[in-house]
């Protein structure tokens, strides 16, 4: 007996000695894999930064001044060069802009799923270009316009055939739009490591460049059109296009470009299917039991995991634990089980949904405004000396300035003495900002039917109501306050809207959470089409609210009044989702933290459990 029990401990000290000796060469391959990481993040630090900003700002000035220069005329190109009717013209570019502002999406998952962000603004930006270039060949080309009907009475509109390469040149320009949009920015804020840098700061210097640049464009653009002809000012911002990617090009060797992590739609899915699985799972009484996995989330929780939260207990059954689950000694089936950080990237989109939606209702009612706006300014008086007159298309640079100004002001002035009532180190939480600028909104909204009810006064006055082309004698500043309090508003929902998305989804869907806002754009431009048809269609009749070709006949204010109704009641409504919002919960990370070390430790634990096992085996055959 005491033969083979020295034969069984010389066995067992054989297999301990085999583990020690496993465990000096998984040391050793550790320590060669920790140099190796801490060398590629040696050679990642030397990437990004600032020094890629202009290559980057460059692709975002073309998007930028490509899209306002385009947008901001094509409401006069549309109705004076193809003769369409005022309300089918307004249609016809919100429609187009509804399918640029869907794409987005579909060029986030792209991004996030597979191609990268890099690679999804090059792919877009060379479509962008495509279209373009066709849409500048169909300003040109002569038989591909009606002809001129100066006069705006009993105008041949622009048959089908003419306006098939302005269609495909707005979806060319729609689908290269999809992969500039929700990548730009956010490939920005990859330049720079989120543990270790002020990158509010940044964000903030970086939009009010985008902000400058579109206000530019429009001017620039808008000049061009007016005074040079539609060749060259939609050729101008096809040719800036063109050496932005080119620029963006030139900076591939500095960017650092994240890999992407495969798409987070996939792993929300998971969680879905998960839970379902295990609906009639009895939830354990400690969320503490819930499956977690550090190693397992390292890739989608760089700066930090998302904590458990008591919001939506349902999807919680995920994370559950069972029999099936704990004998699976191989990787764990996703489709399965999900850990509590995947769980939270769910309930993460599922709190935003609501907050988020209020934005939909305020993209309808300011989708057509713009359009109408340049209408009116054409038949008021634009002079600013007996020689120049300012272009209708150019009075949304005054929105610009005020914008930019605004965010000056609010980052020096508002948020030091809004911080020293709330405590607040961003002065008001984002939300705050959110319901702030819908408020200002509505005034906006008010003072403008007030503005066109002064305009058509002072037409009356004149007799020049049924003279759709006669200059009013009332100066075009009077639309300035409408357009002073919509920058305004920019300043407070743009922004604090931005970094609601940005800052409550989970870090790897941050792209997916850009295209949401574009996604609202979509859908607020279809629907913001629905209404104004609607009020096309029932008010014709009788007093027509929107005549295609005498905005002075029309009651444009009644429109307005409408929109400002809307606009109340979706603003009641987001103070609700405010008021029930609750942040996402997040770990905090540590500087000094790195991956690699949490890997090695966590390998070096189950080694040390592996040892106590032999151990245990021993204790219990003596």
């Amino acid at each position: 007996m005491a033969i083979g029990t020295l034969a069984l401990d010389k066995k067992l000290e054989m297999e301990l000695e085999s583990e020690r000796n496993s465990s000096k060469v998984d040391n050793g391959k550790w320590k060669k894999e920790e140099e190796e990481e801490e060398e590629e993040d040696g050679e990642r630090r030397k990437l990004g930064g600032i020094k890629t900003m202009p290559f980057i700002l460059s692709n975002e000035i073309c998007d930028k001044f490509a899209a306002a220069g385009f947008h901001a005329n094509m409401i006069t190109y549309l109705t004076q060069q193809l003769n369409l009717p005022l309300v089918k013209a307004i249609n016809t570019l919100t429609n187009f802009g509804g399918l640029s502002s869907f794409t987005p999406l579909v060029g986030a998952l792209i991004a996030d799923s597979f191609a990268g962000r890099y690679w999804t603004i090059i792919g877009g930006s060379i479509i962008y270009e495509l279209g373009m270039i066709s849409l500048t060949v169909s300003a040109v080309l002569p038989s591909l316009r009606p002809p001129p009907c100066p006069s705006q009475v009993n105008c041949k509109e622009a048959s089908n055939s003419q306006l098939w390469l302005l269609y495909m040149s707005l979806i060319l320009t729609s689908i290269g739009s999809g992969g500039i949009k929700p990548c730009v920015v956010t490939f920005a804020a990859d330049q720079f490591d989120m543990r270790r840098s002020a990158v509010a700061s940044r964000s903030w210097n970086f939009l009010q460049l985008v902000l400058f640049l579109h206000g530019n464009g429009n001017t620039d653009s808008s000049d061009c059109c007016d005074n040079v002809g539609w060749g060259w000012g939609l050729g101008i911002p096809a040719i800036g296009m063109a050496l932005s990617i080119i620029a963006f090009i030139f900076g591939s060797s500095l960017y650092n470009k994240l890999k992407p992590e495969g798409s987070p739609l996939v792993r929300l899915a998971q969680v879905v299917v998960a839970a379902a699985k295990k609906r009639k799972e009895v939830m354990p009484p400690d969320p503490g039991m819930l499956y977690q996995n550090k190693e397992l989330d390292a890739a989608i929780s760089v700066n930090g995991r998302l904590l458990h939260s008591d919001q939506f207990r349902w999807f919680d059954r995920a994370a559950i634990v069972t029999d099936e689950d704990a004998e699976d000694s191989k990787s764990p089936n996703l489709w399965r089980i999900a850990t509590v950080h995947r769980i939270e990237e769910l309930k993460c989109i599922v709190r935003i949904v609501p907050v988020w939606s209020a934005g939909i209702l305020l993209i309808t009612t300011s989708s057509h405004l713009h359009s109408f706006v340049i209408q009116q300014a054409r038949s008021m008086d634009r002079h600013l000396s007996p020689s120049f007159e300012i272009p209708p298309a150019s009075l949304s640079i005054f929105s610009i300035l005020t914008t930019l100004a605004g965010l000056v002001l609010y980052e020096r002035l508002f948020v030091p003495f809004a911080r020293r009532f709330t405590g607040n180190p961003s002065g008001i939480t984002c939300l705050q900002r959110m319901g702030v600028g819908l408020f200002i909104s509505v005034i906006a909204t008010i003072v403008s039917a007030l503005v066109e009810v002064k305009r058509k006064q002072v037409a009356a006055l004149h007799n020049l109501l049924d003279s759709p082309e006669a200059i009013i004698p009332i100066s075009v500043f009077w639309l300035l306050p409408q357009y002073i309090l919509h920058g305004i508003a920019e300043v407070f929902m743009a922004v604090g809207h931005m970094e609601f998305l940005y800052d409550q989804s989970p870090e790897t869907m941050r792209s997916t959470a850009a295209a949401l806002n574009s996604l609202e754009v979509s859908m607020g431009n279809y629907i913001g089409t629905t209404v104004l048809s609607l009020v096309h269609k029932y008010t014709r009749r009788e007093n027509n609210w929107l005549p295609d070709r005498n905005l002075n006949r029309g009651e444009l204010d009644y429109y307005y009044w409408l929109i400002t109704g809307i606009q109340a009641i979706n603003l009641v409504y987001y103070v609700i989702c405010a008021w029930f919002y609750t942040y996402k919960p997040l770990e905090e990370v540590k500087e000094e933290d790195v991956p690699a070390e949490d890997e090695i430790q966590h390998k070096q634990f189950n080694y040390a459990q592996g040892k106590g096992d032999v151990e245990l085996r021993r204790n219990e055959i003596v």
